[in-house]
C-alpha cells in the first residue's frame, strides 16, 4: 500500500474505530478525530514530498481489482491539480473539527465519523483514475454532507438537505449514462485508456460533454443550477459550510477540468464561447445578488457563486494563464470562503443571530475578530499581496486576451465584491456601540485564534509568494490544453 491509498484509507479508519466506541466520551471523540485527521494529512505531505512537480502526467498510481467482470478497479493517481485539492481537503478537516468542538455536543462521535468518511470519499474523488470508481465516491459524498446538514444544521435543515441532495443526484445520473456509454464503446473504465484510445464523432462528443457538464454545473455551483447552495450553506452547521464550500464545491470545477475536457475536446472548444457568458453572468448575478443579503452567512454563500464563476471562466478561457489561476483559485477560494464561514460561526455562538443589522460597532469589542474579517474579507476580494489576488487577477488577465467582453465584464464581478463584503464589514463593526449585546460580545478565544492561525499564514504566504503552488499545478494543466488543442487541430 502506498501513501496515496494510505491518505484515502485512513480517515475510514477513524471513522470504523469511533463507530466500535459509541459510548466514547467527548474527550476521547475529539482526541481520535484529530490524531487521525493530522495523520491524514501528514500522508498527503508525503504524497506531495514523492511528487514530481515537472511531471505533468499522472503519478504514483496504484490499482486494485474491484469488479473484474466489468473491468472496473480501485485505482488512484495524482497530477498537481488532483494533488493541490487533496492537499487543501485533509488541511480543512483538522480544522473543521476543532472548530466545532464547544459549538456540536449532540452525537459528536456520529458528527465526527460523518467528516471524516466524507474526506475519505472526497480524497478518493480527486485521486481516482477509474470513471466508475469516480462516479461511485462522487455521488456517495452526497450521504455523509447531507447528514451534517440535516442532523447538525439550523430550523430548516431537512429541506436544505433534501434540495442538496436531490439537485447533486439527478446531476450525477445523468453523468453516469454517459459513463456506461463510454464504457460500451471502449470495454473498460480507465479513464486514461478512454481518453488516449477513444475517438468520439463531434455530435456524441457534444451530448457527452453535456451530461459530464450537468452533473459538474451542479456541483460548482453554476448559474442557474446554482439555488441549492445558499439554502445549503445558510443551514449547514459552520463546519459543514467551511467543507462544502472549501472542498466539496471543487469536485464539480475539478471534473471539469480532469474530464470534460480532455475527454471531449471538441464538445469542449465549441461550448467555450458560451460557457464564458455564463460563468460571467453568474460572477454579477452573484455578486448583486450577495449585495442586498440580510444574513451575512447567506452573503457568503453568494459570492461563492460569483467567485466560483471565476473558476468556470479560467477554466473555460482555455489559456495557460487563466487556466492555471483557475485551479490555484479553487485553493484561495476554499481557505478565504472557509475562513470567513469559520469566522461567522464564531460570532453566531455568542450572539445566535445572523442578521447584518443586529450587529454594530463591534471592532472596539472584539478588535482581534474584527482584524482576521477585514483581512480575509480584503484577501476574497483579491486585494493585492493577499491569495486572492493571484488566483482572480491572472483569470481575467487571461480571459480578456481571449474574450475582450468576457474578461470586461467578470471584471465587474469583482468591483461588487469590494462593495457587497467592505459594505457588510462596515455596518457590523464600525459606527457607534450602543447594543448591549455589541458591548458584552467576547473576542476570539485561545481555540478559535489557533483555528485561524493556519488558514491566515496562507492566505498571506499565497498572496507573498504563489510560484510553489503555480509550479505545482502549471504542468498538469499544460497537459490538458495541449491534449485539446492537439485533438482540435486540422
Amino acid at each position: 500500500m502506498g501513501p496515496l491509498t494510505l491518505t484515502v484509507l485512513l480517515p475510514l479508519v477513524g471513522a470504523v474505530l469511533l463507530g466500535l466506541a459509541p459510548g466514547a466520551r467527548d474527550r476521547d471523540v475529539r482526541a481520535v478525530g484529530l490524531i487521525v485527521s493530522l495523520a491524514t494529512f501528514a500522508s498527503s505531505v508525503w504524497v506531495l514530498v514523492g511528487f514530481d512537480r515537472g511531471e505533468a502526467g499522472l503519478q504514483q498510481a496504484e490499482s486494485f481489482t474491484w469488479i473484474p467482470s466489468v473491468g472496473a478497479r480501485i485505482a488512484f493517481a495524482v497530477d498537481g491539480v488532483s494533488l493541490a485539492l487533496i492537499l487543501l481537503t485533509t488541511f480543512l478537516v483538522p480544522i473543521v473539527l476543532v472548530a466545532s468542538w464547544d459549538s456540536v455536543k449532540d452525537r459528536l462521535a456520529a458528527y465526527t465519523a460523518a467528516f471524516l468518511i466524507l474526506e475519505a470519499l472526497v480524497i478518493g474523488v480527486f485521486a481516482a483514475t477509474d470513471l466508475l470508481l469516480f462516479y461511485v465516491l462522487f455521488e456517495f459524498s452526497l450521504v455523509p454532507m447531507y447528514l451534517i446538514i440535516g442532523i447538525w444544521g439550523g430550523a430548516e435543515r431537512r429541506r436544505a438537505a433534501r434540495k442538496f441532495f436531490l439537485y447533486t443526484l439527478l446531476g450525477g445520473l445523468v453523468m453516469l449514462v454517459a459513463i456506461l456509454y463510454l464504457q460500451t464503446r471502449t470495454g473498460t473504465f480507465d479513464y486514461i485508456a478512454i481518453r488516449d484510445g477513444l475517438a468520439l464523432d463531434p455530435t456524441v462528443q457534444g451530448w457527452l460533454f453535456a451530461a459530464f457538464l450537468l452533473a459538474f454545473a451542479v456541483k460548482v455551483p453554476l448559474f442557474p443550477v446554482h439555488t441549492w447552495l445558499p439554502d445549503a450553506h445558510t443551514e449547514a452547521p459552520t463546519g459543514g459550510s467551511v467543507f462544502l464550500a472549501g472542498v466539496l464545491l471543487k469536485m464539480g470545477t475539478f471534473g471539469l477540468l480532469r474530464y470534460a475536457l480532455p475527454l471531449f475536446p471538441d464538445a469542449t472548444v465549441a461550448a467555450a464561447p458560451w460557457l464564458l457568458g455564463v460563468s460571467v453572468v453568474g460572477i454579477l448575478y452573484g455578486a448583486a445578488v450577495a449585495l442586498v443579503q440580510a444574513d451575512i452567512k447567506r452573503l457568503v454563500a453568494y459570492s461563492s457563486v460569483s467567485h466560483m464563476g471565476f473558476v468556470v471562466l479560467g477554466t473555460f478561457a482555455l489559456d495557460r494563464t487563466a487556466t492555471s489561476a483557475a485551479v490555484v483559485q479553487m485553493v484561495n477560494h476554499g481557505l478565504s470562503t472557509g475562513a470567513l464561514f469559520l469566522l461567522i460561526g464564531f460570532l453566531y455562538e455568542r450572539r445566535h443571530t445572523r442578521r447584518i443589522a443586529d450587529f454594530g460597532g463591534l471592532a472596539r469589542q472584539v478588535p482581534v475578530m474584527a482584524g482576521l474579517w477585514l483581512l480575509v474579507s480584503l484577501s476574497s476580494l483579491a486585494l493585492p499581496g493577499l491569495n486572492g489576488f493571484v488566483g482572480e487577477f491572472p483569470i481575467l488577465l487571461g480571459t480578456f486576451g481571449v474574450n475582450r467582453a468576457a474578461g470586461v465584464l467578470a471584471a465587474f464581478g469583482a468591483v461588487l465584491a469590494a462593495l457587497y463584503l467592505l459594505w457588510a464589514y462596515q455596518r457590523m463593526f464600525h459606527g457607534p456601540l450602543e447594543r448591549d449585546e455589541d458591548r458584552a460580545t467576547p473576542d476570539l478565544t485561545r481555540r478559535e485564534l489557533a483555528v485561524m492561525t493556519p488558514l491566515v499564514l496562507l492566505i498571506v504566504l499565497i498572496g507573498l509568494v504563489p510560484g510553489p503552488l503555480f509550479d505545482l499545478v502549471g504542468p498538469s494543466v499544460d497537459r490538458v490544453l495541449a491534449e485539446v488543442a492537439l485533438a482540435v487541430a486540422p
